[in-house]
């Protein structure tokens, strides 16, 4: 990793430019709390494995390769508004991305996931760490405005990964299932800790700022780990930098959504981090989770992932419960509770997207 670049100044996303007239999309009506024309739903993922399209594309093509190709990222993300008709398109990224082209020595194995080759663990890690300036965001950037382009009237959704979430895998080196030395180093040097925090929320948020910047119509900020802590330790260790990424697109004039897997406990502090929006996995009812998220923010999801490999019959039987309980709170966009699984039958995507379109709003 290259020395440590000055420290990039705290500042509120910047004016973008022009914006398409979306006002009537109903991803973004949901989104911001007001009655849109039909329930929408876009999915986690909806750009991946399960198309055999995307396959194809992609079978000589690594991950971060695909990232940070521009006409590659455009068609791949895409492909599933093309075939499913969904309400919202997201840009076809990694949540390592901003580590990638920042200078971090971070792969993506097929079968393993992120691989970080010199994990951070100590103060003079955290020194080391390159800083991410905006003009190394230029593909994906490219990207955008290559999809603005092609979208229509279908918004386009950015996203990075939360800081925590990226903590985690530089100190473990890759994906954990008990993130013990995460733990260990949060609770015996704390200093560190919210060094190497302040560090990526830096980072998080100069790559979210280049995305609004280029013209993205709503952020999603993945903490895809955080459900790994309890209350008490993500309002004390977790809570202050994922609300530094928020605030600083406070005036950007686009939804913030905020998720994470198995968050249940954690939706009343994640909305307090400055999301407009809360993504809700499959373990709590829509309704229940709004009111734990305090009662006034729209709310995202939150079918499981798997039911799309039941009957059709228990997938509407889902779909249906689900919409009415997103009746109940103050907003509702259709997702899943985590990201479309690789052996996902496309067609039941597409039945699915139509099924939701169905529904009362």
């Amino acid at each position: 990793m290259p020395n440590a670049a000055p420290a990039v100044p705290h500042r509120s996303a910047g004016s973008p430019g022009p914006r398409r007239d979306l006002s009537s999309a109903p991803f973004l009506a949901a989104a911001r709390g007001q009655r849109p024309a039909h329930l929408p739903v876009w999915l986690m993922r909806q750009a991946g494995r399960s198309l055999p399209e995307y396959r194809a594309l992609r079978a000589d093509t690594g991950m971060l390769q695909a990232c940070l190709t521009p006409d590659l990222t455009c068609e791949i993300t895409m492909q599933p508004v093309r075939r499913h008709g969904v309400d919202a398109a997201i840009l076809f990224s990694d949540i390592v991305v901003p580590l990638y082209v920042a200078g971090v020595g971070v792969d993506i194995v097929p079968g393993t996931g992120p691989v970080v080759g010199r994990p951070v663990r100590t103060a003079a890690d955290v020194e080391r760490l390159p800083r991410l300036e905006a003009e190394q965001v230029t593909p994906v950037t490219d990207a955008i405005a290559l999809l603005l382009a092609e979208l229509g009237q279908t918004p386009l959704i950015g996203f990075a990964g939360a800081p925590f979430t990226l903590a985690s895998y530089l100190i473990e080196g890759g994906p954990s299932r008990n993130h013990e030395r995460t733990k260990a180093l949060m609770r015996s040097a704390p200093q560190v800790w919210h060094a190497l925090l302040g560090r990526l929320a830096d980072l998080t948020s100069v790559f979210l700022q280049a995305q609004v910047e280029a013209g993205v119509d709503a952020v999603q900020l993945f903490d895809s780990w955080a459900g790994a802590l309890s209350e008490r330790d993500y309002r004390e260790f977790v809570l202050p930098h994922s609300a530094s990424v928020l605030s600083r697109l406070a005036d950007a004039g686009v939804p913030r959504i905020h998720f994470g897997v198995g968050t249940g406990e954690l939706l009343g502090a994640m909305a307090e981090a400055g999301a407009d929006v809360v993504g809700v996995d499959w373990r709590v009812p829509l309704d229940v989770a709004a009111k734990r998220a305090g009662g006034t923010h729209p709310v995202q999801g939150n079918l499981d992932p798997a039911v799309l490999f039941a009957d059709f019959g228990s997938v509407e039987g889902e779909v249906r419960r689900i919409a009415a309980e997103g009746r109940r709170t103050p907003g509702h966009v259709f997702n899943l509770g985590h990201g479309v699984l690789p052996e996902t039958d496309p067609d039941v995507i597409t039945r699915l997207v139509e099924l939701v379109h169905d529904q009362p709003v």
